[in-house]
């Protein structure tokens, strides 16, 4: 990397209920959206939820580019990842070359929009795998949304035509 360029962080959030063929759909757009980028110049930022998270972060290694976690809790892991989740996840943050924790001894509504909060620090643009509908709660992918617009954060909304949650 050259003296005049630097990293560029892409954070993520987006819904975990996706279909199988949505979820298809929503890593080509992701694998679109990162080839704009030089994977030596690129970081993204997950909070390895089921979903769209984690087809983030799949994207992300596959195209070799920098991967940055931030976790809720201490107990994330071992609470919150569900078993068909749980290669998925380890294998992520094996990968990973930073692992923030959030300073909660359990995962909860301040965990999350704690984690949310960390994750849009520093970022340089947020990717919302989100179908437009307004917040369910104070931690879920539309008020990240919100949150990113009122820090004038840029957002790219990625939903495929097609796309649907379960």
């Amino acid at each position: 990397m050259d003296a005049d360029s630097r990293t560029t962080r892409i954070g993520v959030t987006g819904h975990i209920d996706l279909t199988a063929e949505t979820a298809a759909l929503v890593a080509a757009a992701l694998g679109e959206l990162l080839a704009d980028y030089r994977p030596e110049e690129l970081a993204g930022v997950s909070c390895l939820a089921a979903g769209a998270d984690t087809i983030f972060a799949e994207a992300v290694v596959a195209y070799g580019a920098r991967l940055e976690v931030v976790l809720p809790a201490a107990d994330y892991r071992d609470r919150q990842v569900a078993p068909e989740h749980a290669a998925a996840f380890d294998r992520l943050a094996g990968h990973a070359a930073s692992v923030q924790v959030m300073p909660h001894a359990q995962a909860g509504p301040a965990a999350y929009e704690d984690a949310n909060a960390a994750m849009l620090t520093g970022c340089d643009l947020l990717v919302a795998v989100w179908d437009g509908q307004p917040p369910a709660d104070r931690g879920g992918t539309a008020a990240v949304v919100a949150r990113a617009r009122a820090l004038a954060l840029p957002v790219v909304v990625v939903w495929p035509e097609g796309a649907r949650r379960t």
